[in-house]
């Protein structure tokens, strides 16, 4: 069996390759934030994932969300981890959050037959 790191089995819209081409639009977490904010300002983050099937056999079990602080020594920060119940609630999270400095919300989901997946979304603070 090939070892492989982490982050080399997490799926990404501009890295996917062959059968998972195909499962992109569907799987790839969207990130709705401001593109720019002020410093401690409250705004809405909104990850959704989809559409994509909500039965037990297939769909999404849980959304994390992280934040890479420009600047910051350890990254990322935990914003947030939900789970999902199907088929009675769908991959859709929304935070309120205060950023103090730039830099990028990630969004990781678990499809539980095609794996993990990941999207980004700079933000400028300031």
């Amino acid at each position: 069996m090939e070892m492989k790191d982490l982050g080399a089995v997490i799926y990404t819209y501009d890295m996917a390759a062959g059968e998972a081409l195909g499962k992109r639009e569907s799987h790839t977490p969207k990130i709705e934030a401001p593109a720019k904010a002020k410093a401690d300002e409250t705004i809405v983050v909104k990850v959704t994932v989809g559409p994509h099937p909500n039965t037990v056999e297939h769909s999404i079990r849980w959304v994390a969300v992280f934040f890479y602080e420009e600047g910051r020594a350890f990254n990322p920060v935990n914003l947030a981890k939900v789970s999902f119940n199907a088929p009675t609630t769908e991959p859709e999270v929304t935070l309120k959050v205060k950023l103090g400095k730039s830099g990028v919300i990630h969004a990781l989901e678990y499809c539980n037959l095609h794996g993990l997946w990941s999207g980004k979304k700079e933000i400028t603070i300031g």
